[in-house]
């Protein structure tokens, strides 16, 4: 059994308090759930009952404040996780907020990444691409299937209108190819994308 050593207001919501177990923290709780339940400092609690007490009032909550993240725009199933889990929500919560908005189609990653490699294809090469999908939680299979889905022809005029934008109104050199090349890698395009790119501004009568 662990015991209750304080129950703070939180600095930026008020109606919320921190709860410490053993001197540390363990969750956050409404002020109007601590009351109900008569929490208190020097109580002694189980771990399971105090999850209890969270998971039933916050269930909502949690839920109302995970829907108005991903309102503003789609977000990844650990992006959500990991936003409820900084508002102090318990593991328990967070799996079960989580296990709903999936099932409601709320939260998907295949989806995500989808639509991720359609607005960024040809602004970004895949290398750029797929590390910034596994930044935000996609897995490795996910994220490689929606980049293998994407338009070569895109990737390619897409690299190919960077480079001509990284040498406009500049005489072009060996210097200048090899900067933007460096420049093409530096978005993430592969080095044979990239390199079409670059020789293809010789070709250019524009420049």
């Amino acid at each position: 059994m662990k015991t209750i050593t304080d129950i703070l207001p939180q600095k930026n919501n008020p109606t919320r308090c921190s709860v410490y177990l053993d001197n540390s923290f363990y969750c956050g709780l409404e002020l109007e759930t601590v009351m109900r339940a008569r929490l208190k400092k020097g109580m002694g609690i189980e771990e399971e009952e105090l999850d209890e007490i969270q998971l039933e009032s916050e269930r909502v909550r949690a839920t109302d404040k995970a829907l108005n993240f991903i309102s503003k725009s789609a977000k990844t199933e650990r992006q959500v996780r990991d936003y409820l889990c900084q508002k102090g929500y318990t593991q328990k919560t967070v799996d079960e907020v989580i296990s709903k908005m999936g099932g409601y189609g709320f939260i998907d990653d295949e989806n995500y990444a989808d639509e991720y490699v359609k607005s960024l294809s040809g602004k970004k090469g895949k290398r750029l691409i797929f590390m910034e999908l596994k930044k935000r939680g996609v897995s490795d299979d996910l994220a490689s299937r929606a980049i293998d889905g994407a338009s070569p022809e895109k990737e390619a005029d897409g690299a190919l209108a960077l480079a001509r934008k990284y040498v406009k109104n500049k005489p072009i050199d060996r210097d200048l190819k090899l900067k933007c090349y460096k420049h093409l890698l530096s978005k993430g395009f592969d080095y044979d994308v990239a390199k079409d790119a670059v020789d293809k501004l010789s070709e250019d009568e524009d420049y």
